[in-house]
């Protein structure tokens, strides 16, 4: 080697930042991702969904109804926690539904999924066809069916038939999950369980219910939420004395909308964050299966 490129290899190295020429290509390219458009957009995304929730946060505390800043209050909380006995009411209402119709829809969704699977018969496709029905047909369809139908029945409207209403149209999500589960079941364990002695109820209950739990759970999640959300089938099977929280808080907007809204909004938002928080282990077990 001679001086010339001895001096070439030197100035190289003094140039060439710590970690190499691959370290220095990647930098650059990280520096390019970084301004990247899919970021961008993402970025765009984050604010478009979570502006809202901090615009209604941050008037949850203002003094006024109007959306002038007059100032830091917490008197929309106070008249939510002393003076709203009828938005509670909803409110409890909608949580007695929610869970009672999700809870009926697992149950039911679950042995549904799980005999559909299990068993052959001549109207197995013609099953899974009409329990996807509710799940495609629009909101507004199934309110006025339903309606129909209680008519039809003479059934007094109220908790009941709302509770009827979103154990019908929860079901096919449950159904589905569970499915979506079953699908990947490998039966030879159901096999391996006969062969043991154990019998149909047996079989059910110690193997396939625990490896379609992750189904399950999150079934009963969707419907939970579906169903606390609900509002224009609930609002054909509705009766007196009887408004979910949808319901309620469309009656009140019609007259201008109330911070009170806005504070129970953000009560439920950190109760559910929360909640969310002292479950994450439980979560991240049911999303590892």
């Amino acid at each position: 080697m001679n001086f010339k490129n001895v001096v070439r290899n030197f100035v190289t190295s003094l140039r060439t930042p710590p970690g190499g020429e691959a370290a220095r290509h990647a930098r650059r390219a990280y520096r390019l991702r970084a301004f990247s458009f899919s970021q961008t957009v993402f970025l765009a995304t984050i604010v478009f969904l979570f502006l809202p929730l901090f615009v209604l946060f941050l008037y949850s505390f203002n003094s006024s109804k109007g959306m002038n800043w007059t100032g830091f209050s917490l008197v929309w909380y106070e008249r939510l926690f002393l003076h709203s006995r009828d938005l509670w009411r909803a409110f409890w209402h909608s949580v007695v539904i929610a869970l009672g119709s999700a809870v009926s829809a697992t149950i039911i969704g679950t042995l549904g999924a799980v005999g559909v699977n299990w068993y052959r018969f001549k109207l197995r496709s013609y099953v899974q066809t009409i329990s996807f029905l509710p799940m495609i047909l629009p909101e507004i369809i199934i309110g006025v069916s339903l309606s129909i139908f209680f008519a039809g029945v003479k059934a007094r409207l109220g908790l009941g038939t709302i509770l009827i209403a979103h154990i019908s149209f929860n079901l096919p999500f449950v159904f589905l999950m569970v499915m979506a589960r079953l699908d990947e079941f490998d039966f030879s364990i159901i096999e391996a369980a006969h062969d043991l002695g154990a019998n149909e109820p047996q079989t059910l209950v110690k193997v396939i219910i625990p490896v379609c739990m992750p189904g399950i759970v999150s079934g009963f999640l969707t419907a939970v939420t579906i169903s606390l959300e609900d509002f224009v089938i609930t609002s054909f099977v509705t009766g007196p004395g009887s408004s979910t929280l949808p319901i309620y808080i469309y009656s009140a907007i019609r007259f201008g909308v109330s911070p009170v809204i806005n504070a129970l909004s953000v009560v439920m938002i950190l109760g559910t964050v929360l909640l969310t928080f002292l479950l994450r282990n439980f979560l991240k077990y049911i999303a590892a299966k």
